[in-house]
């Protein structure tokens, strides 16, 4: 049996109705003001029709049949009250990246249909120019901020309908089939947005099991561990609009933890971070591999923070390398790093876990019972000790597929031997051990710093400059951001490479994070007869440019 994301957290608030939900800044908000107040956000969004139309067994894999919801916000209390609030209301929240431009955002909120958006004032501008011509949308709500920029006509304020709205929870029958979505880019091109099914997403990876692995079968198994072992805090540290960030968040609300978030949350500032750990006590600090691990490390280095609460540094999304697992384990002396391999369409699959240095590794992970390594066929499962690289899938509590997307749900979720796997698109080896060797991502996707950028996207935005001919986009390893982005340019006949102008065409249609870092220059972009671009060339052009 599983259970909704709404009950787990109304059952938790039940028995720690006074312990700290949330710490944000000088605010202190407890699972009980929590609760009654996305029981508001609830009430607000049905009033103006936000909520499920068709039940789950009349739709296809594919398909969704509730009201959706973009949250275009900085880390804050708002965030994870803007994806309770919804789905209380059975609605789906869903993530918009705060980075981009008006086009990006557009995109997501057609491609998603979207009903309402939860946005931060300052966002303004962006969201008036992206909601052009969405005539799907019901309602917009505005959190203040402190930014001078002027409201959208007709948006309601975050705070003013929260305070008139009825504090009763809504009378609805929640289902484990209500739908969380996750929009992503990594193994999917373009952004798709990752529909799980709640109670499949609750199991998978937000602590819907025990410390032993053993499924939590009933709202009263979740009271008692809330109230018996929860009261622990965590600091996410990456934003919510990223799997990572939003996933621990309801995975420490569902145990009865904490959520710390650091003051400064447009960027990854090292001092606040550690600041805001030695402050609040935290035990569990999320890493996004060296792009925040490297920073955090040196920061700690200083030796002007206490950090002996930190139990675990956790670090999912890119991999954390072994010179700065040495580094951080030296500067957090009580902690462990536990490393986590898996995606958004499959949640976590393996772990690492570094004790000292002796065991600080990277790239070798222990699989969970529900993960599986496929041959190239994508049909028949290897085994371990197989001596051939294959795809990393998972099996049991999988996605239903991608929004709208029949034949990416079909490609990436296929039936092995009778049973759904999803394949995440990740490379490995599954050694004789049981350890699986991650070898790499198969897909023409860029992880710089935790942020996923397709090279598409930038091939398409660096083509619209009138003097570039054809053009390719690759990476190349960084010590700072993991990969970065580099573009490999063939320029019209008679024409001169300006980095600065290539960008700031690039910059009309993409966000800053996404545009190259540097540049190669050639006189022609290498193409197969079919005129099918050959990445190999460029990615060894882009690497032999370090």
């Amino acid at each position: 049996m599983s259970i909704s994301i709404a009950h787990i957290n109304n059952a938790v608030s039940e028995v720690v109705p006074d312990r700290a939900a949330l710490v944000f800044r000088d605010l202190t908000l407890t699972f009980a003001e929590v609760a009654e107040r996305t029981n508001r956000l609830a009430n607000v969004l049905l009033k103006h029709g936000v909520t499920i139309s068709r039940e789950r067994d009349t739709l296809e894999n594919w398909q969704c049949g509730q009201s959706t919801v973009a949250l275009y916000l900085y880390n804050g209390n708002e965030y994870l009250e803007g994806m309770l609030g919804a789905f209380k209301a059975r609605a789906v929240p869903f993530n918009i990246n705060y980075r981009y431009v008006a086009e990006e955002v557009r995109y997501v909120l057609l491609d998603a249909g979207t009903e309402a958006v939860v946005y931060q004032k300052r966002f303004a501008p962006v969201v008036r120019e992206a909601i052009d011509n969405l005539t799907t949308l019901k309602c917009l709500i505005e959190v203040d901020d402190d930014s001078d920029v002027a409201s959208i006509p007709g948006a309601l304020n975050y705070e003013t309908v929260l305070s008139q709205a009825s504090p009763a929870c809504p009378e609805l029958s929640w289902s484990v089939d209500d739908i969380y979505m996750l929009y992503t880019g990594g193994t999917t091109g373009m952004p798709k947005g990752v529909l799980w099914r709640q109670g499949d997403s609750v199991v998978a990876q937000l602590a819907g099991r025990d410390n032993a692995g053993n499924l939590l079968s009933t709202l009263d198994a979740f009271r008692e561990r809330a109230l018996n072992q929860g009261g622990h805090r965590i600091l996410p540290t990456s934003p919510f609009m990223h799997g990572a960030g939003s996933f621990s968040s309801f995975a420490a609300w569902h145990a009865g933890n904490t959520v710390v978030i650091q003051s400064d949350v447009a960027r990854l500032n090292p001092a606040d971070v550690l600041a805001t750990a030695e402050r609040h006590r935290t035990n569990m600090v999320l890493l996004i591999g060296d792009a925040f691990g490297r920073p955090l490390a040196t920061e700690a280095a200083s030796g002007q923070y206490n950090l002996d609460a930190v139990k675990v540094l956790f670090n999912t999304g890119a991999l954390l390398s072994e010179e700065v697992k040495h580094q951080l384990l030296l500067h957090f002396p009580r902690a462990r790093i536990v490393d986590g391999l898996g995606s958004s369409e499959t949640g976590p699959q393996a772990v690492s876990i570094s004790n000292s240095s002796d065991s600080a590794i990277s790239g070798a992970f222990v699989p969970n019972n529900e993960t599986f390594v496929i041959a190239d066929d994508r049909k028949t499962r290897l085994s371990p000790g197989d001596d051939s690289v294959g795809w990393l899938t998972r099996s049991g509590c999988c996605p239903l597929g991608y929004l709208n997307d029949k034949d990416k749900t079909q490609r990436t979720f296929p039936v092995i031997d009778g049973v759904r796997h999803v394949i995440s698109g990740d490379r490995v080896r599954w050694r004789a051990d049981g350890v699986i060797e991650y070898q790499g991502r198969e897909s023409f996707t860029i992880n710089s710093g935790g942020e996923k950028i397709f090279a598409e996207e930038v091939e398409h935005a660096l083509a619209l400059h009138p003097d570039v001919e054809d053009v390719l986009v690759s990476s190349r390893s960084s010590r700072r951001w993991g990969q970065e982005v580099v573009a490999v340019v063939q320029m019209k006949a008679g024409k001169q490479g300006n980095e600065a102008s290539l960008n700031a065409t690039a910059s009309k249609v993409i966000a800053r994070y996404k545009l190259p870092k540097h540049f190669v220059f050639v006189e022609r972009i290498k193409r197969g007869a079919n005129g099918k671009a050959d990445y190999r060339w460029a990615k060894a052009l882009a690497e032999s440019e370090s």
